[in-house]
């Protein structure tokens, strides 16, 4: 990474964020880890780390709706991958203030810290797929039209568009990294592919929501490899690119699938929960990655099955450890 000095990544405690912060400190930077203080000052998802990996991460803790605190964190840093947010849709529902004040003035305030900074050559924001609502054609590329189907994409939107905005009018080193369904070890098991395989590992019928919804679903290594990729590349900046394998599968599918892996014939029962209101559910996710594929050569090494199949192995060897919403 051409980058020098500290780089920080918000978001670290959280699913994607750890593995990202893995692979940075693996690589041989010097990682400053941004998680989000509770009283119990654990480390989230960071604990899973090797002891000799966590040992190279600085680990600071804050609020992302505090702008000193990350202020604090950003001071000295060579690059800033900003993962941290919000990102349960369930609760986006409950809390949608603390969703936006989040996600939106969190996402400012981090801009803000990094649009003062002498130090500072990229900063990386993380999109999600969800701003797309369902799918109006596929695959889905970086000019589909946006749609806030929940608070937590809506919360998204207007990240992203201060990214945009804050490059175009201050010069800010942003680009903005587009994940679509991101799964692997270490998710929470409110994710629907943990959420699967938590259920069939101890037993053959499954409690889910809808089972018509597509996703496009990408290993988390595949992910991470992403980030890195667009760090690294001057003609992402101020742009926003997609990263997704390019084939979907629906939840009924992913069930069927599931049970391929393990061996088993699974059966569903409707869980009224988990079920989004329907004009909020979001049909169809397919990724079109070409831009990300031409610009910094990002393509998935990891299959579906793989995927599922180091879910299920992380699953069995830590069956009683959860991870909750919260990236930050």
């Amino acid at each position: 990474m051409g980058g020098r000095g500290t780089v920080l990544v918000t978001g670290a405690a959280g699913f994607i964020g750890s593995h990202l912060v893995e692979r940075l400190a693996r690589d041989g930077h010097r990682v400053r880890a941004f998680i989000r203080y509770n009283g119990r000052d654990d480390r989230g998802c960071l604990e899973w780390l090797e002891p000799d990996v966590l040992a190279q991460v600085e680990v600071v803790r804050g609020d992302l709706k505090d702008p000193e605190a990350v202020r604090r964190a950003v001071r000295g840093c060579s690059r800033v991958f900003h993962l941290g947010a919000l990102i349960a849709i369930p609760y986006s529902y409950e809390n949608p203030l603390d969703v936006i004040q989040t996600n939106v003035e969190g996402t400012a305030h981090v801009l803000n810290a990094c649009r003062d900074s002498d130090s500072l050559d990229r900063v990386v924001l993380t999109s999600t797929s969800e701003v797309y609502g369902t799918a109006q054609r596929v695959p889905i590329d970086e000019s589909h039209p946006l749609v806030g189907q929940s608070p937590y994409a809506a919360s998204k939107i207007g990240s992203d568009a201060l990214g945009i905005a804050y490059h175009r009018s201050f010069g800010t080193p942003v680009t903005i990294l587009r994940p679509f369904n991101t799964f692997g070890p270490r998710q929470s098991t409110r994710a629907i592919v943990p959420t699967i395989l938590s259920q069939a590992l101890v037993g053959s019928t499954l409690r889910l929501g809808s089972l018509a919804p597509r996703r496009d679903l990408t290993e988390v290594s595949d992910t991470v490899a992403g980030f890195v990729g667009i760090a690294e590349c001057d003609e992402a900046l101020g742009r926003v690119v997609n990263i997704g394998r390019g084939s979907d599968v629906s939840i009924g599918e992913l069930v069927e699938l599931t049970g391929q892996v393990l061996g088993r014939r699974l059966s569903v029962e409707t869980d009224p929960q988990r079920l989004r209101p329907a004009t909020s559910e979001v049909g169809r996710l397919l990724a079109d990655a070409s831009l990300a594929r031409r610009l910094f050569g990002w393509e998935p090494r990891v299959s579906l099955e793989e995927g599922l199949r180091r879910v299920a192995d992380h699953l069995r060897a830590h069956p009683t450890r959860r991870v909750g919403h919260y990236a930050t």
